[in-house]
């Protein structure tokens, strides 16, 4: 077992080395952020916060490279070829829908000149601790995206299909009702997703989801299937931050292969 073992590690870091080597791949990330607080949070939660000040470095470090937010409805733009997308872009979405999003992570951003896009549970709306609509509406006049993360943040594929369209059709019509403009966008709860809840997106007049699988995106990525990197609290620094970075590019790589 011991000599089997051995193998395994060896052909994997062969595999690997030989992914490394391959030339650099193209699209763009998007990051998958939470919360951006210094308040204490219930320790099952606290991996999905980054404190405010490792936030701030991590933006900075991403314009030092020169990194360019954009939102997914300019992505869109740029698929129906209505615009161009910068030389590096990238997406910053933040799912749930925590008041911290507008309290702490807009001033950090707008501080920046950078924008993001936020997906909101619409049944927590209004609660202690989540955005309100007033908060939500001023994100967006102030450039960020509001999307859909769902009515209750249930995985949709583990639900009926009445019940995956209400959750779907639902939070966007809550959200538009509520003053909000048009709701283009959807994360998968749980990143959960299959052909038949793409289609109900579709039909529902969504123009992208984004998922929890790593990678990178181009403009021939299946809208309903973007890739997207996870951002937790780092316990590395910088350095975390950058190698889930790099975990984009390496499976992107790989599946290019």
């Amino acid at each position: 077992m011991r000599i089997i073992g051995v193998a395994a590690f060896v052909l994997t870091a062969l595999i690997s080395a030989v992914i490394l080597l391959l030339p650099e791949p193209e699209g763009f990330p998007i990051l998958e952020y939470h919360q951006v607080t210094d308040a204490p949070l219930d320790p099952a939660f606290e991996v999905y916060n980054v404190p405010p000040d490792v936030f701030a470095a991590q933006l900075d470090w991403l314009q030092a490279e020169g990194y360019t937010t954009i939102t997914l409805q300019d992505f869109m733009r740029v698929v129906h070829g209505k615009g161009t997308l910068p030389a590096k872009p990238i997406v910053l979405t933040f799912d749930d829908g925590y008041e911290d999003n507008y309290t702490t992570m807009l001033p950090i951003l707008e501080a920046r000149g950078m924008t993001a896009v936020v997906y909101v549970i619409t049944n927590e709306v209004g609660k202690p601790g989540y955005l309100n609509v007033e908060q939500l509406k001023d994100m967006q006049r102030r450039g960020l995206e509001i999307g859909s993360h769902t009515s209750d943040h249930l995985p949709l594929t583990s639900q009926d299909d009445v019940t995956q369209r209400r959750q779907i059709r639902e939070s966007k019509t809550f959200l538009e009702w509520s003053g909000l403009q048009t709701i283009y966008s959807l994360s998968y709860p749980n990143g959960a997703f299959n052909p038949e809840v793409e289609q109900i997106l579709r039909e529902e007049n969504y123009l992208t989801a984004v998922t929890g699988e790593a990678g990178l995106n181009t403009l021939k990525t299946n809208p309903y299937e973007l890739y997207r990197i996870h951002i937790r609290k780092p316990r590395l620094g910088l350095l975390e931050f950058k190698l889930r970075l790099f975990k984009a590019k390496f499976f992107a790589k790989l599946r290019a292969l």
